[in-house]
């Protein structure tokens, strides 16, 4: 299993939340504050990948060794799908599990004060995401998180990020809230709309993001995007400037 920390590289996890709306696909961003990690920049929500990650238990519908075989890893990679649903909660109150296979539904305003209090104990080290799953009979909805991407920081970097990239549709039922220390914004935004902000010079972001909102761009829906991701159709073709950039090939 890959250490969580090589030199000054960290394993990491992004998720790129996206809906359909009537003026078409959107995708959650938020912008960090002007502290720690890659201040005052525009991302997708994620974090670090942490010890407590492995927990395979709560991977519904996703077995070791196909996990492995879609990142090319010896061992490990349902640690990513774990860090990745952790982060969604975490960071954006999100919550893509199931429910005795069936999703998790936060309409019902008490149950969402519910989950916003578990939320908060988590946040705070008063529980851990898998005390909380396991205690509500939760399993993470593996087949809702499309692997999208993998990035590395370049060399030059004072702190560098082994980064995977995942795609998940909005769960219905659901509403975003961004977690105020982590976040000094947040907001839906059409993809080609964030590249618009970038190119006004209003919005600062990374290679990563950036390839990642061209590549959404073109789709129309979230079917389309997850059908395309999940068939390996997405990537624009890898070249040495973008390696130089930090792409790696998904595999």
């Amino acid at each position: 299993m890959q250490p969580l920390v090589r030199g000054n590289i960290r394993l990491a996890a992004t998720v790129m939340l996206v809906r359909d709306t009537s003026f078409g696909l959107q995708v959650y961003m938020v912008q960090r504050p002007g502290r720690g990690d890659f201040p005052d920049l525009h991302v997708f929500p994620g974090g670090k990948v942490d010890e407590a990650d492995w927990a395979p238990h709560l991977c519904a519908g996703l077995g070791e060794d196909e996990a492995n075989r879609h990142m090319g890893l010896e061992s490990g990679a349902l640690r990513y799908w774990v860090a990745v649903a952790r982060e969604c909660f975490e960071e954006c109150g999100v919550f893509i599990v199931r429910q005795e296979q069936t999703p998790l539904d936060l309409s019902d305003s008490s149950l969402r004060d519910v989950y916003t209090t578990k939320r908060d104990a988590l946040l705070s080290g008063q529980s851990t995401f898998t005390d909380l799953c396991v205690a509500d009979g939760l399993t993470i909805a593996c087949d809702q998180l499309a692997y999208f991407s993998h990035w590395i920081t370049p060399d030059l970097a004072p702190r560098r990020f082994d980064t995977r990239f995942f795609l998940a549709a909005m769960p219905p039922g659901q509403l975003t809230l961004a977690h105020t220390e982590e976040t000094a914004d947040d907001q839906w935004i059409a993809p080609r709309e964030a590249l618009d902000c970038h190119a006004a010079a209003t919005w600062q972001m990374i290679d990563p993001t950036l390839r990642s909102l061209e590549t959404l761009s073109q789709f129309d829906s979230v079917a389309q995007a997850l059908s395309c991701v999940k068939a390996k159709e997405h990537l624009m073709p890898w070249t040495q400037d973008l390696g130089k950039r930090g792409m790696q090939p998904l595999q």
